[in-house]
């Protein structure tokens, strides 16, 4: 078990990091408003399995591949972009539907949670936090390596998920708002796919510096 005072620094570097605009928060947002709260907390859920899955592969010792293989860790990189992109489209492309389907940009809430669960994994922030940033809050010295990295993982995850589904019902009340004007579902979807395309340039650039 970590000392108090490294869990009480850890806690408060974690909050602000969830709080700190990047894909996941902006991914979170865009499902809230084209689709509801409700939609926005199961996006928040399947980002908090991609985080634990993270914390697993750590404590493995799986995500040493990517610290020391920079060619993993673009594709890493460029295969959440292009994840990216495709949602985006989604959002764009026109729906050819009947009565009884769907619009193809609406999901329902375990399909929105795979989906997250795809995005998270392949988001370059939450690699970079466990592969330089966790670390460093781990002693050799208070107790067994792999059980603080489990530890510190988990704190990070509860934080994370209480932050983005805070995210996630305050979006989804912005998007109850626009909901009140009949053409603005068109909006909230385009609105939606842009920020998925903007996500997707910015990873994209980063990953080839």
């Amino acid at each position: 078990m970590p000392p108090i005072e490294v869990l009480v620094a850890f806690s408060v570097v974690c909050f602000l990091l969830s709080i700190t605009p990047g894909p996941s928060i902006l991914y979170i947002m865009a499902r809230s408003i084209s689709q509801g709260p409700i939609a926005g907390v199961s996006a928040a859920s399947g980002m908090a399995i991609g985080s634990f899955v993270y914390v697993v592969a750590t404590v493995l010792g799986l995500a040493t591949i990517f610290k020391y293989s920079p060619i993993a860790y673009t594709g890493l990189k460029m295969a959440g972009a292009m994840y990216l992109v495709y949602i985006g489209w989604q959002y764009f492309k026109p729906a050819e539907q009947t009565a009884d389907s769907p619009s193809l940009s609406k999901k329902n809430n375990f399909a929105i949670m795979k989906q997250s669960l795809v995005v998270e994994l392949t988001n370059p922030k939450t690699a970079l936090f466990f592969l330089a940033f966790l670390p460093q809050f781990v002693s050799s010295e208070d107790a067994q390596v792999s059980t603080q990295l489990l530890i510190l993982g988990a704190i990070y995850t509860l934080i994370t998920l209480c932050c983005d589904i805070s995210i996630a019902l305050l979006s989804g009340k912005l998007g109850r708002m626009l909901n009140k004007n009949n053409h603005s579902n068109h909006w909230q979807d385009k609105l939606a796919g842009s920020v998925m395309f903007i996500l997707a340039g910015v990873i994209g650039f980063e990953s080839l510096k």
